[in-house]
């Protein structure tokens, strides 16, 4: 069976909608720089409570899931491609900042995805 793109569209957005645990290790925010030829993503520490929401260890408050929000990230990492932002992360860290499996397959994605719009020149959005 052929799936063309409106299929795969429809299954990764119904399989975003998810619940999934967050990583104790923290979030990162991935952004493209075009003109630099590389892919960004700075590391953010946060709790989880004990409703399952991320917290910041600074100040206590819930980190929202949509808008703004001001925080200072811990590290900043780039990399020309998907693999090498990775290696950089999983491999080259220690102790790694992703603690959780469903977390660093999320990012490959992400990495994969941002990799595509920096090749093509095209935007990136972070799922």
């Amino acid at each position: 069976m052929d799936l063309i793109l409106e299929d795969l569209t429809a299954i990764d957005n119904k399989l975003s909608q998810r619940y999934i645990e967050l990583d104790t290790g923290g979030y990162f925010i991935i952004y493209l720089d075009q003109s630099a030829g590389l892919i960004y993503a700075k590391h953010f520490t946060n709790v989880i409570d004990d409703q399952g929401l991320a917290v910041d260890p600074e100040t206590g408050k819930v980190i929202p899931a949509k808008g703004k929000v001001e925080r200072t990230h811990t590290t900043v990492f780039s990399g020309r491609t998907a693999k090498e932002i990775c290696v950089k992360i999983f491999e080259e860290t220690q102790p790694c900042p992703v603690t959780q499996l469903d977390h660093a397959s999320y990012l490959g994605r992400e990495f994969l995805r941002a990799e595509v719009a920096l090749v093509t020149g095209k935007e990136y959005i972070q799922d």
